[in-house]
């Protein structure tokens, strides 16, 4: 396993995490197992937004004698009073809730307390007034929560957020369908999600993600947008790839569904290669680095995707990404414009340009 920081918390974070909404499927003891190969494989980070309020109880018996090594994504506005997953704006509702889920799961304690599923900004404008914020607040002042996060599908929502609460975790809809413009939670242009990548990266909010199989549209080239299928590890990948992405959290309900998560590592690099998706890019797409790594190898041992996220992230307001750059082997100046990169490029990115551009930019 491999684990990235979040700068705003300095927590650990595996690059593979779990979400819980197939678990219900399972029954307690296959659950347990699945659960407890999860963590045994290396993974922290969980997200409790679950289908069904039986999972909460799958967790406590899984990983009640870890609990401290883990990290939990609770939120404040899912609700479990009918059993199955319902959502709430309601402030004694919320906090029913709440209760119920730390004593279910067997804690005193959430790690990451979610703003849940703001997805219009009137969501967002009745979650402050009805008092559910104030409470997760209050419940972050008492130490209840460590840490507040965001849970939300579109970008405008997000930013508007992220004005004006100190999100430190944000989950969030990734993979190549949704940012290009297809499905029910696609929501944003291209640039606009991209945008906040780059803000959270800037920012050192982590992003952990949901959904990034489409449901499983992107598995079956049936139902997928495109007309042809990926691999869950292509899907992984490309969002692990966006910039401000600490954690992937795909569903799994079996020990032998996370083994298969869990061998994403050990996958050769090629297995990983989502360029294909440069064929289904929309018009706005194209021209535009998405550090597929595609153009690898690069004669002249650039990294050309490392350096292309440096420089959108240093345009963008990151401060930090400048030092980045400047530790880098090779840099842009470097290019001799064999064209080899261009070639390769699946969204015909003119490389060598954007090379000399850069180095004029960083002034290497």
């Amino acid at each position: 396993m491999k684990y990235r920081i979040n700068r705003r918390t300095g927590d650990r974070i595996s690059e593979l995490g779990l979400g819980s909404a197939y678990l219900c499927d399972a029954d307690m003891n296959g659950a347990v197992r699945a659960l407890r190969a999860a963590y045994d494989g290396g993974i922290n980070y969980f997200d409790l937004g679950a289908g069904n309020g039986r999972a909460f109880s799958m967790w406590r018996e899984a990983l009640a004698d870890v609990r401290k090594n883990v990290l939990y994504q609770v939120h404040f506005g899912a609700d479990y009073s009918k059993g199955d997953y319902g959502w709430t704006l309601d402030l004694e509702t919320v906090k029913r809730s709440v209760d119920w889920m730390l004593k279910a799961l067997g804690t005193d304690t959430i790690d990451y307390g979610m703003i849940h599923c703001q997805d219009e900004l009137s969501d967002w404008e009745t979650y402050q007034k009805n008092g559910v914020y104030d409470f997760l607040r209050q419940m972050k002042e008492r130490g209840v929560v460590r840490h507040m996060g965001l849970s939300s599908h579109t970008p405008s929502v997000i930013g508007r957020i992220l004005d004006e609460a100190p999100v430190d975790m944000l989950l969030f809809s990734i993979n190549p369908a949704y940012d290009y413009g297809h499905g029910e939670f696609a929501n944003g242009g291209v640039d606009e999600r991209a945008a906040i990548y780059r803000r959270c990266e800037r920012d050192g909010v982590g992003i952990s993600v949901m959904k990034p199989f489409s449901g499983g549209q992107l598995l079956d080239a049936a139902q997928s947008p495109f007309k042809r299928s990926l691999t869950p590890y292509q899907c992984i990948r490309y969002a692990l790839d966006k910039p401000g992405v600490l954690t992937v959290l795909p569903g799994a309900r079996s020990v032998m569904e996370v083994e298969a998560l869990l061998a994403y590592h050990d996958q050769p690099e090629e297995a990983l290669d989502y360029s294909v998706i440069g064929g289904f890019a929309p018009v706005e797409a194209g021209g535009k680095c998405v550090y597929c790594n595609h153009c690898q190898p690069c004669p002249m041992g650039l990294d050309i995707a490392l350096i292309n996220k440096y420089y959108d992230l240093a345009r963008a307001g990151d401060g930090m990404a400048a030092e980045h750059y400047a530790k880098l082997d090779k840099a842009a100046g470097d290019c001799v414009g064999c064209g080899h990169c261009d070639r390769r490029c699946p969204f015909h990115v003119a490389q060598g340009e954007r090379m000399r551009e850069i180095a004029g930019y960083f002034g290497k």
